[in-house]
């Protein structure tokens, strides 16, 4: 089970060095809940990332006030780390909020960004781009 994104914010703030941030990427990973084997399927795919990437949003609720479940895997360590944070900050939100929050910049904020390679970081904004897409759709439709 991850923990709140607050936590996790908390804990990167108190890590200095790249090592130990990926160290804890990789263990966020590691908690995230098991995505079943029937949703990796290639609708799910996030195009545009090095690594396999796997989202499963599902929504509860109508309209603005809707929330956003997301299952997420990866086929690579670092990558199913990032996409933890980002299921870890989205997940459960409306989708109104979901749209507001810019994980992109509290990646940069955290410093991860200067850590991560341009095609993980192509990656990373297609999965958040994705997120937020639905959550737009989601919010847009009719209460």
């Amino acid at each position: 089970m991850l923990p709140p994104a607050d936590e996790i914010l908390s804990n990167f703030e108190l890590l200095d060095d790249a090592h130990e941030q990926f160290e804890y990427l990789m263990e966020l990973g590691r908690q995230m809940p098991a995505l079943p084997a029937e949703a990796h399927t290639d609708d799910k795919l996030v195009p545009g990332c090095q690594s396999k990437v796997w989202l499963d949003m599902q929504v509860r609720g109508r309209g603005d006030e809707a929330v956003l479940e997301i299952g997420a895997d990866s086929d690579a360590h670092i990558t199913k780390g990032l996409v933890a944070f980002l299921v870890a900050l989205y997940a459960g939100q409306p989708v109104r909020r979901v749209v507001e929050i810019d994980a992109l910049q509290m990646f940069r904020d955290l410093g991860l960004g200067q850590h991560i390679t341009s095609k993980r970081s192509n990656g990373l904004r297609s999965m958040v781009d994705r997120i937020k897409a639905e959550a737009s759709r989601v919010a847009a439709a009719p209460a």
